[in-house]
């Protein structure tokens, strides 16, 4: 994999997040992309019998409109990669009705939103350190998270996804912090990758 096969990625994610295909087209066409794409974070080993990333099924309640309140202050999440530490800023919280979760701003190069989720699946259901509804930097913009009028946000938890440290340890991926776990369990989204 090269930096390329990354940039490759990326866009190629970036795409499908702002395709206009149905959630069962959605989670298909990442799939195809999971199993074939050489930046894949699916380990390369595995791909040859990939069959598809595990998922809740489709759920309609997990699509809910929460209203934002302001948020302040500033966090530094380790990654332990060769990230480091990175920056985030509190953008907003979210008041969802699995409990308040917080928007955060990358302060970074070109910043981005990041709404890292750990709720009551977590670690049983889900990959233990939690799942992304949004993370913009890496292109999944719209599915997840959507911004509306009036300081209100639609999430569809039907789209949290596991970070790539979720398939191979290779990768090193920023967590949910404390204020981002919700005890109520989301049954919604991906499973974890392996049983």
């Amino acid at each position: 994999m090269d930096d390329l096969d990354v940039l490759d990625w990326r866009e190629r994610v970036a795409r499908l997040h702002l395709s206009d295909l149905d959630l069962t087209g959605f989670r298909a066409a990442r799939d195809e992309l999971f199993g074939t794409h050489p930046a894949s974070p699916v380990p390369a080993a595995d791909r040859p019998g990939f069959t598809g990333l595990r998922w809740f099924p489709p759920d309609p309640a997990a699509v809910v409109e929460a209203p934002l309140r302001p948020a302040s202050g500033a966090e530094r999440i380790d990654t332990g990669g060769p990230d480091g530490v990175v920056h985030y800023r509190r953008v907003a919280v979210a008041d969802t009705p699995w409990g308040p979760l917080t928007l955060w701003w990358i302060e970074a190069y070109g910043g981005g939103l990041f709404v890292p989720v750990r709720d009551g699946t977590s670690g049983r259901e889900t990959y233990g350190g939690g799942r992304y509804l949004t993370d913009t930097v890496k292109g999944t913009f719209g599915r997840g998270l959507t911004v509306l009028p009036g300081g209100r946000v639609r999430l569809d938890a039907n789209y949290l996804y596991n970070p790539s440290c979720a398939y191979d340890d290779r990768w090193a991926c920023p967590l949910a912090p404390a204020e981002n776990r919700v005890a109520t369990p989301i049954r919604a989204g991906e499973l974890t990758y392996h049983d």
